[in-house]
């Protein structure tokens, strides 16, 4: 109870001072309008903080009211007087030192028009600090597949440098490797040498990311190992951001420390968040009438339900909700359940176990009707058979297929094999060493049985006799050549003789000729045949 008057007390007597300081000697804090002389007033409000002061010290009740009458008193006089109103209340908040840096993602998927709101609201945040060499020091880390340090903590040490190297901050636009620009600022950012204050200062150091897509890198260990080295962590995420991989990287409680907006153009809703925390301002400490949850806005607070209920008109009561409308984090599909909701994915989908995220799913392993073979097909699946099969009409069972009919890569002449088939040659030609493609003979190399001389004639070789020699009628020997005979008077029987000899072994080569080709016509007949 003490701790939360000392809270309200404090922050009365920072809202009667100058810039959020506490009061100063009374020759010091004199101020004239032109109008009213109001260093008698402002001395009233002195004496109300005092007064409050003590009253905590001996943990009275009344302090609490004495103390909130002196902020309200104050804070009506000096918004009458123009001295103050709530800008400057929200510009100039006395924010406790800190170390700060922000870790920004200028990946490519971040657009320059977004980049530049990411940045204002970076500036606005920077506003509403006190910014000094004994205050708040900023720096900043620009990332993508790369870590750039725009500037250190001991860079800038007022608020318009700060604002102004903001501002001029580009893009590097590649990848998002947020775990080595997360390593890069703990190694290289809260470093003495870069103008980080030590702990025995009992300066907090903050690191803020914002970042609007899925890591590259691996966060959780470098995170983890930031946050142990005294480091508080927040993490905002923008439109794609994964929730995940946000809360692996924030410190504890998330709720304090990880937020979320659909668009760069409406991140300037987070400032305030920021503001109250950097501030060290909790109206909600202060008394507040909502029903399940209290949430700071600015120098107020705002009302806000728990999971599976909205806020009603009054602003202040909840009602139960539909769950899935008020925001999930399904990748597929929300179902209401009670007062939360469930994830389910989509046909051809399998939840994963993180029960939000979907994986596409393997349908034949989830049992498959094919006879043969079973592939998958987006969503589904389709049926193929082993090679000599056709699948049938019902697009599920297979029958043996006719090899060559299917299509073959046989130059010449295809002959099925079983399920499969075999290439062969025409006559006259070899098979080559593929086993596809043909090459022609040269017969008389190949064999033959000439006595004297082979000729190839295309597929096949005729045989010939040397000089003073002519072929018998095996068209294969020779024999020596009797001029002498010819010579003969044709009229004798021996000439008669030597001519029918002639003429029968004119028919006989004859017939064989007309043998040889009967041969090959039903050669090539059957070969089409198989």
């Amino acid at each position: 109870m003490v701790s939360l008057v000392w809270k309200v007390v404090v922050f009365g007597i920072l809202a009667a001072g100058s810039q959020g300081s506490l009061p100063q000697p009374r020759s010091h804090r004199r101020v004239s309008t032109g109008r009213y002389d109001l260093s008698a007033d402002l001395e009233s409000v002195e004496a109300q903080s005092e007064k409050g002061f003590q009253e905590v010290r001996r943990g009275g009740e009344r302090s609490v009211q004495l103390q909130r009458g002196a902020r309200k008193n104050a804070d009506i006089y000096l918004r009458h007087e123009g001295l103050r109103d709530d800008a400057a209340t929200r510009t100039n908040c006395k924010n406790r030192p800190i170390d700060l840096v922000f870790i920004i993602d200028s990946s490519r998927s971040v657009r320059p028009v977004e980049f530049k709101k990411a940045k204002e609201f970076l500036q606005d945040m920077v506003d509403s600090l006190v910014i000094g060499r004994d205050a708040t020091r900023v720096g900043l880390v620009n990332y993508a597949s790369t870590v750039k340090i725009e500037f250190l903590l001991n860079t800038f040490f007022d608020k318009s440098s700060v604002k102004q190297a903001l501002g001029q901050v580009e893009p590097l636009a590649s990848g998002t490797m947020t775990g080595m620009a997360i390593r890069t600022a703990m190694e290289k950012a809260f470093t003495k040498e870069a103008g980080a204050r030590s702990a025995s200062m009992n300066i907090a150091k903050v690191a803020i990311i914002v970042t609007d897509g899925r890591p590259q890198d691996k966060v959780e260990e470098v995170s983890a190992t930031a946050r142990a080295s005294g480091i508080e962590m927040y993490a905002v995420g923008v439109d794609r951001a994964d929730m995940a991989s946000l809360k692996l990287m924030a410190s504890q409680p998330h709720d304090d420390h990880v937020f979320y907006v659909e668009t760069y153009g409406v991140i300037e809703k987070l400032t305030s968040k920021f503001r109250e925390t950097l501030c060290g301002l909790d109206p909600c400490d202060q008394g507040h009438n909502c029903q399940h949850i209290c949430v700071n806005s600015g120098d107020s607070y705002i009302c806000k339900c728990h999971p599976g209920y909205i806020l009603n008109p009054d602003k202040k009561t909840c009602s139960r909700a539909d769950a899935c409308t008020q925001g999930h984090d399904c990748q597929h599909i929300c179902v209401n359940s009670r007062d939360s909701y469930v994830c389910q994915c989509r046909t051809g989908y399998v939840l994963n176990t993180d029960k939000k995220t979907c994986a596409r799913s393997d349908p034949c392993s989830q049992g498959h009707d094919c006879q043969h073979i079973c592939v998958n097909s987006d969503a589904s699946y389709m049926c193929k058979c082993e090679v000599g099969y056709v699948l049938n009409p019902d697009k599920k069972t297979c029958s043996r297929s006719d090899a060559c009919s299917q299509g073959h890569d046989c130059q010449h002449i295809c002959v099925n094999s079983g399920s499969s088939y075999v290439c062969k040659c025409r006559l006259g030609y070899s098979l080559n060493m593929d086993r596809k493609t043909c090459s022609r003979l040269d017969a008389c190399i190949q064999g033959h049985d000439c006595q004297h001389i082979c000729i190839n004639n295309g597929v096949s070789y005729n045989c010939k006799c040397r000089v003073g020699y002519i072929l018998n009628s095996d068209q294969k020997t020779c024999s020596q050549e009797m001029r002498s005979e010819i010579s003969e008077d044709a009229c004798m029987c021996e000439a008669q003789i030597v001519f029918q000899k002639k003429v029968q072994s004119a028919i006989q080569e004859l017939t064989r000729k007309i043998s040889e080709l009967s041969d090959k016509v039903n050669d090539i007949e059957g070969a089409f045949q198989h």
